[in-house]
Parts: structure tokens; sequence; C-alpha cells
């Protein structure tokens, strides 16, 4: 729904979200722009760094308090302001709750020349209460086998010159970097919305850290992808924003009319 999301979250019941997915503007001071020249999403801060971290503090208070006790929350920044994200972390859900620092590593954008190119993003997950929290552990090269041949062991192979080539449907636990290709302009995922992350990173997340049936929240909902992928996981969400245009483009995506802006 559209709504002013500090206002949206005091309105509801403490410990009502198994899982929030935070991914609020990063400190860029640039304004974000859609390919047809519309401004979308304006990243400017009256105060500067102090505005914004003033701006998170009691946002993440209420998210805080809106998790379960078995609840977690994922807050998506990047090297502007991440260091300080932490800070704040720490200070609302206190520095025992970390549980991971993920690291998004993509290749994509122009090559830097005065430094190392700045390619990942940084995920921080704290747990509501650190022992009782859910955690389903993720693995590797996971691949679909529908359509391969099994053997007596039921092992997915496919039939090749050589022999068999065997998959492996397990693969080895995921570890904190993970290597998630940002969205392409022809992907059929995009939807023309600034700053959009692909089903497949915040998927990884509901999967990891919830079950089927669970509440999975996004208070900075823009272009749908967390109650997108939710669903397909058989969860219940809750999600807002408060652009007109975000909420609009979410709704249009959940409900199959949206035209991929990656599409020729």
């Amino acid at each position: 729904m559209r709504a002013e999301n500090l206002a949206f979250m005091t309105g509801l019941p403490d410990g009502c979200c198994q899982l929030i997915y935070a991914d609020p503007p990063f400190f860029t001071g640039r304004t974000h722009v859609r390919g047809n020249g519309a401004q979308t999403l304006a990243d400017h801060w009256p105060g500067g760094l102090g505005g914004y971290l003033e701006f998170l503090r009691p946002r993440l208070r209420q998210m805080h308090r809106l998790l379960a006790d078995t609840g977690v929350l994922c807050l998506h920044l990047d090297w502007h302001a991440s260091h300080y994200g932490r800070v704040l972390l720490d200070e609302v859900f206190g520095y025992a709750n970390f549980l991971n620092e993920i690291v998004w590593s993509y290749r994509t954008g122009g090559v830097a020349r005065a430094w190392f190119g700045r390619k990942h993003d940084t995920i921080f997950v704290y747990a509501r209460r650190i022992g009782g929290h859910k955690f389903n552990l993720r693995r590797e090269g996971t691949f679909r086998t529908d359509g391969l041949n099994h053997d007596e062991q039921g092992r997915p192979y496919k039939n090749t010159r050589a022999g068999r080539l065997y998959f492996n449907a397990a693969g080895p636990a995921l570890t904190d970097v993970w290597d998630i290709p940002f969205l392409s302009t022809v992907s059929l995922e995009r939807t023309g919305y600034p700053a959009q992350k692909p089903e497949a990173l915040i998927a990884r997340l509901i999967a990891a850290f919830s079950d089927e049936n669970d509440v999975v929240a996004d208070f900075f909902v823009g272009s749908g992808t967390t109650p997108a992928a939710a669903r397909k996981l058989g969860r219940r969400f809750l999600a807002c924003d408060r652009s007109d245009k975000a909420v609009r483009l979410a709704r249009r995506r959940l409900s199959g009319t949206l035209r991929p802006a990656g599409r020729s």
C-alpha cells in the first residue's frame, strides 16, 4: 500500500513479522530516474549524513519491535553508508544479535581509474533474539533436475558422448559472499524501476530466514521484488512505499499485468 513507512510500521502489532528486508536509499546524493526521464527516487538528505542516520534510526527501532522472537532483519546498503548502518544496528538490535555481513558481488557498470571498482553491496543480517532465530541452510549449485534422467539411486544425469554427466543437486553450503548477477538491461525481470534488485537475491534471503506461511515485510518496496518472491515461496507479505509510482508498479507486477522493461 502507499504509505510513509514509519507511520505504517507504528500502526502494526509487536512481533508480526518473521523476516524484514530493508532496502532504503543508500545516501548517494543522486536523483535516480527511469528510462523515460521521469524522477523516481531522490536520495538527497538535509543535514547530510546526520540527517540520513536520523531517518534510519526510528525505522530500525520499529523493525526491531515488529520482528517475532524467531525473526530476522536484512538491511541492504552499499559503500556510501554501510559502515554507519552497522553501528546503528548494533545500537538498536545489540551487537550480540549480529548474524552475517553478506556481500552481494556483481559485475556491472564502468571501470574505475582512481580506485578499485566498487562491485558489491552489503546486507547486514541481525536476529531479534540470537539462538532463537530461524535459519534454513542453503546450498550452492542446486540444479533443476526436471527433464533429466535418474539412475537407480535417484541421482539426476544427462547422457553425453563421453557417458553420463551427473549433476550435484546439493552442492556446498553457502557462504556470506553471493555471486548473483545484476539485472541486465534486457532482463525480462526488469521493471524499469531504478536500483531494482534481482529476485534471486531476495528469494535466497526469504528461503533462509523464513518458512512457508510466515510473514515477510518490505517497507521500502520499490518495484515489488520482495512480495513477488515471497508469494512464489508460499510466504505472506506486508509491503508499503511512499511513492505512488512504486506502489502502482508493484501492484501490476503482482497481478501479472506488468510488461517487462527489458523485453525487446
